[in-house]
């Protein structure tokens, strides 16, 4: 086993997680609805927007580290 390349993997996923964590940050402070205060509320369609969001921006973090 090439520990080289786990230790890459492991760098490259800890920069995706905070990518993503950062980008869902910033999605929050600039829509002025709290999506989290709806989901808690059992708002499906608030739910739907946050996972979309969650997976459009993990499409975006996958494709800057890959290329």
């Amino acid at each position: 086993m090439n520990w080289a390349v786990v230790v890459e993997t492991i760098v490259w996923s800890f920069l995706g997680i905070i990518l993503l964590y950062l980008g869902v940050r910033l999605f929050d402070k600039l829509d002025p609805i709290d999506y989290r205060a709806e989901v808690e509320k059992g708002n499906l369609a608030a739910g739907v927007i946050v996972a979309s969001i969650i997976l459009s921006l993990a499409a975006i973090v996958i494709s800057v580290i890959v290329t």
